[in-house]
């Protein structure tokens, strides 16, 4: 078998026959470096046809070819020339509007798109005029000749006249008769002059025009965008971070995807900007109206709300879209670049210490809009529900309006933490009722303080009319606890859940329906709106609607109804964590900009510090009160409570006994096993047994237990 070996640098042949017997003989050859310096020395020394070679050669040159200073390199070179040349059909343009009908034509065509007669007709009257007004230029122009040749004559006479004048005043005041032709030399030596400085100066004008030219065509196409977003430095977007214009918004639109859209657009060519009402600032961004050309909705617009960012320089999130009052018009809100990642100022109530409440007249300080300016809330009357993602300032949201009402000592508050892990704690001597905790037994309480609320209601309204009751408001934080709970009372209806039978939504919406005509209101926050986690029925009785950032459109239709979802509002584009604290508003307690059904509000955020601070100022202006809470429960018998269940019966099987312990108490015994009583019973000697094939527990051994236990128990007093 024949290989070949490296010697100097050439393969050489070498044999070797496995038949031979005998120790394998020593290769003679030259070791070498399989380094990136010996590649580099074989490609350079290699003779030609080596296929190595060319492998080596081709992926140099790919390397090359794709390196970033290559392709930095080669968007350069390509960038410039397309400025120039970009330039060159926008003065082209320019110079063809400035002598053509052309841009009335296409403003004409732009009203027309819109459906805008008027603005057409004024547009056609416009051209009427300069085609008038062209034709006695041109007519002008065919007697200019004769006027140019007149002018010159008379010119020409009265300068060397006045040159002879002059000459003649200068030979008399100096006796010299020569001087009368002074004036006339001077003005042809300044001629002459003039000429030799023009001829001096030709040349390099000429040769510098080209270049000017150049310069001048390179700037126009610069200042225009003109390269596309591939040829610029890095890849970025010709107008990330650029100020909005109306040049910016029609080419956004063009490149939206609608065709439509596009074609209505290219018709009007630079009249596209018609469509655009006046684009004005609006806090720290601007507001513009679009009114879309026929064939195109409102809905091929807003479905596409990232594309339409992203082609104007923004994030999706620094964009927001609503349907404005006139038909296919949509209004863009377009925040400054980064401006929306700014922190929110501290809330009014930690800055202000000698701010107070007005339950009926007063407005909750809640946050900023996106146009920075201050978004309050009125709670008079109000019902309130904040849903959002866990973890993203709902709680926080709920508790600055909780805080701010708490200024005005008329308000009676009565709150039901289902979280309990110290949120609400600083309302401990501020709250008259205050439950934390997210077991059964809170969700049973929670209930029952929510009934007393209601039979408060029932009682203010059965009271002489006329009467002023002061407000109570009761807060059920992680009301999806309440609403998912299994909790069964002793007439087998539900403490929570989600159907009609249900305790805490019965409480609930019959404090909706009638409790604010008596100033009882009930604010709510949940997690994750679904059917399960907030009824229908329960999440519509809300005059004030607000979302944090939610998972699915349907969440936020759930959230915050269809209507302002389908006119804009959109919590579930909001960027989780990013956005946190961030609230889409709808309902009555908040100004509204005309034709708008929704407001996007970043919350102030008042840490548990300064809610402390607050809710001392809150607590000085009462005369005290003393908050309750979940009563400690007693230690539950077990025993007595099987000897309860058992009755007068003399044996009752163990599946019978823990099903009506489970009535009994379903919050210590839903998940009592058979182990579980067997455990109970047996260290008392009452254990269950089998009779006639079933575990049985007998009426007789519980008894001796009981009354042997109350024996041990007398003794043990002496």
């Amino acid at each position: 078998m024949a290989i070949t070996d490296r010697v100097n640098g050439h393969p050489q042949p070498v044999r070797l026959d496995k038949t031979v017997p005998g120790p394998r003989q020593p290769i003679e050859g030259t070791v070498i470096s399989t380094g990136a310096e010996q590649l580099a020395a074989e490609a350079i020394s290699a003779p030609p046809g080596r296929p190595g070679l060319v492998r080596r050669s081709t992926r140099a040159v790919r390397v090359a070819a794709t390196h970033e200073r290559t392709a930095a390199l080669g968007r350069f070179l390509v960038r410039h020339p397309s400025f120039v040349v970009a330039g060159g059909l926008v003065a082209g343009r320019r110079a063809w509007d400035g002598r053509t009908a052309a841009r009335y034509e296409r403003m004409i065509r732009a009203a027309e798109a819109v459906g805008n007669v008027e603005a057409a007709q004024e547009w056609e009257a416009r051209g009427a005029s300069f085609r008038a007004a062209r034709h006695r230029r041109r007519m002008d122009l065919l007697a200019a000749p004769i006027h140019v040749a007149r002018g010159a004559a008379i010119a020409t006479v009265l300068g060397v006249g006045t040159l002879l004048v002059i000459g003649i005043v200068m030979a008399i005041a100096e006796h010299q008769i020569a001087d009368v032709l002074v004036p006339v030399t001077g003005a042809v030596d300044t001629v002459a002059w003039v000429c030799a400085v023009v001829a001096f100066l030709w040349d390099p004008t000429l040769t510098a025009v080209p270049f000017v030219a150049l310069a001048a065509l390179w700037a126009v196409g610069r200042k225009h965008g003109a390269a596309p977003a591939w040829m610029l430095p890095g890849g970025k977007l010709s107008n990330e971070g650029a100020p909005i214009t109306p040049s910016i918004v029609v080419v956004a639109l063009r490149d939206l995807g609608v065709a439509p859209l596009r074609t209505s657009i290219k018709e009007m060519g630079d009249a596209g900007a018609a469509m655009l009402g006046p684009i004005t600032m609006a806090g720290c961004g601007v507001e513009v109206d679009v009114h879309l050309p026929t064939g195109s909705s409102t809905e091929d617009v807003m479905n596409r709300r990232r594309k339409l960012a992203e082609n104007m320089g923004r994030h999706e999130h620094e964009l927001y879209i609503s349907v404005a009052p006139a038909a296919r018009t949509v209004r863009l809100w377009i925040a400054d670049s980064g401006a929306l990642d700014e922190p929110v100022p501290a809330s009014p109530l930690v800055t202000d210490p000698t701010m107070t409440a007005s339950y009926k007249t007063g407005r909750a300080p809640w946050g900023l809009d996106l146009r920075g300016d201050a978004a309050s809330l009125s709670l008079f009357q109000k019902h309130v529900l904040v849903t959002g993602l866990s973890n993203q300032g709902k709680t926080a949201s709920l508790r600055a309006l909780a805080l701010w009402l708490a200024l005005d000592p008329t308000v009676d508050f009565r709150i039901g933490d289902l979280k309990g892990v110290g949120d609400w704690e600083m309302f401990e001597g501020l709250a008259s009722v205050l439950i934390e905790g997210p077991t059964d037994e809170h969700v049973i309480a929670v209930t029952e303080m929510v009934e007393a609320v209601f039979a408060e209601q029932q009682r203010r309204l059965m009271a002489p009319k006329g009467t002023v009751f002061p407000p109570l408001v009761v807060i059920v934080d992680e009301a999806q606890v309440a609403y998912g709970s299994g909790a069964i009372g002793v007439d087998k209806r539900p403490y929570g859940g989600a159907k009609a039978l249900s305790r805490y939504f019965q409480a609930v919406k019959g404090i909706h329906d009638q409790g604010r005509a008596v100033n009882v209101t009930i604010w709510e926050g949940t997690q994750d709106p679904t059917d399960q986690n907030l009824p229908k029925r329960s999440r519509e009785g809300n005059h004030i609607r607000a979302a944090l950032v939610l998972g699915t459109e349907s969440q936020a239709k759930m959230a915050l109804g269809e209507s302002p979802v389908e006119a804009g509002a959109a919590p579930h584009k909001l960027r989780q964590g990013l956005d946190k604290g961030q609230l889409v508003v709808a309902g009555d307690g908040v100004q509204l900009p005309p034709g708008q059904v929704s407001l996007n509000v970043r919350t102030h955020y008042v840490n548990d510090e300064e809610a402390m601070q607050i809710t001392d100022r809150a607590k000085a202006l009462r005369s005290g009160v003393t908050t309750r809470g979940v009563e400690p429960a007693a230690p539950v018998d077990h025993l007595a409570d099987i000897a309860t269940v058992i009755g007068d019966e003399a044996r009752v099987g163990t599946d019978d006994i823990r099903q009506r312990l489970t009535v009994l108490n379903p919050a210590e015994y839903r998940s009592w096993t058979a182990s579980d009583l067997k455990q109970a019973l047996e260290p008392f000697g009452a254990a269950p047994y089998k009779s006639n094939g079933n575990m049985v527990v007998s009426r007789d051994r519980v008894l001796e237990a009981l009354a042997e236990r109350a024996a041990e128990g007398d003794s043990d007093e002496f």
